[in-house]
C-alpha cells in the first residue's frame, strides 16, 4: 500500500465569522493523481493556501512526508518539495521563456543576483529540456507575455518543474485554456506524474477533465468534506450532484 505524502487532518480555517474550511481531512498517497472539486466558494483554494503555508490554520494538522508543516512559511514548505500553481499565471511577462525558467531555480541553486549573469550550461540544458517537455521549446526566446494564456500555463508548469518538486498542487490548470490544448496539458501532467514521480493534487471545475485525470476525488461543499471516492463513485453520488445543481 502506498503511504501518504500529504495528510490534512481536521483542518479549520476562518476569516472573521466566515468558516472557509471546517474539519477537513484529506490524504494523498505518494505518486498518485488526486482531485479536489466543489462549487464556487466551497473552500478549495483556501485549503490549498493552508497546505502551502499561505494561510495559517486555526485548527488541525497538515503533514508532508510525515512532518508537521502547519506552522511553516511558504518558502520553507517549497524547499521541502511541495509547490503550487495558480488559477491566474504567475510568470514574468517581460522576460523570455528561458529567463522565466532560470529565475525559477531554487535559491540554493541560483542566487537572485545570478539572473544578471550567465547561467551554467547544466541550468540551460535543464530549462531547455523542460520547455521541450511542455512543447514550448520553439518559443524559448519569446517574451512570456506574448504567449497565449494556455501556453503561459504550460510555462508556469515547466517553471514549477525546475524546482524538482515531490508534489504539485494545481489550481484550475485547464481554466481559460482553448479546448484543443487541454488534451495536451493533461498528457503532460500524466507524464510528469509517471516519468518524474511527482504527486499531483488538482483543483478542477471541468468535470470531464477531472474524472479523466484523477484516480481519486475529494469533494468540498460549504467548507466541509462532502464526499470522496473513485471518479465513478463521485459521478453518481447524489450529495455531489445536489451540491453542484444547488450552486447554479
Amino acid at each position: 500500500m502506498t503511504s501518504a505524502i500529504l495528510e490534512v487532518e481536521h483542518v479549520r480555517k476562518a476569516f472573521g465569522g466566515v468558516v472557509a474550511n471546517k474539519d477537513v481531512s484529506v490524504s494523498v498517497p505518494a505518486g498518485k493523481i488526486y482531485g479536489l472539486i466543489g462549487p464556487n466558494g466551497s473552500g478549495k483554494t483556501t485549503l490549498f493556501n493552508c497546505i502551502v503555508g499561505q494561510h495559517p490554520v486555526d485548527g488541525g494538522a497538515i503533514r508532508f512526508e510525515g512532518r508537521d508543516i502547519s506552522k511553516l512559511r511558504v518558502a520553507e514548505i517549497a524547499r521541502l518539495g511541495l509547490l503550487r500553481t495558480f488559477q491566474q499565471t504567475r510568470i514574468y511577462r517581460g522576460m523570455t521563456c528561458m529567463q522565466n525558467m532560470l529565475i525559477s531555480l531554487p535559491p540554493a541553486d541560483l542566487h537572485w543576483r545570478s539572473v544578471y549573469r550567465r547561467s551554467s550550461p547544466g541550468d540551460d540544458r535543464a530549462a531547455e529540456d523542460l520547455l521541450h517537455f511542455v512543447g514550448l521549446h520553439p518559443k524559448r526566446n519569446l517574451r512570456a507575455g506574448d504567449l497565449s494564456f494556455g501556453q503561459q500555463k504550460l510555462l508556469e508548469f515547466a517553471m514549477a518543474l525546475m524546482s524538482k518538486p515531490k508534489m504539485l498542487l494545481l489550481d484550475e490548470p485547464t481554466a481559460g485554456i482553448n479546448p484543443t490544448l487541454i488534451k495536451g496539458l493533461l498528457q503532460r501532467l500524466r507524464e510528469a506524474n509517471r516519468e518524474f514521480g511527482i504527486t499531483l493534487l488538482v483543483i478542477e471545475h471541468n468535470m470531464r477533465v477531472i474524472m479523466e485525470l484523477a484516480e481519486y476525488i475529494y469533494c468540498l461543499a460549504h467548507g466541509e468534506l462532502l464526499a470522496h471516492g473513485k471518479p465513478e463513485q463521485i459521478q453518481t453520488d447524489q450529495r455531489v450532484l445536489d451540491a453542484y445543481l444547488g450552486a447554479h
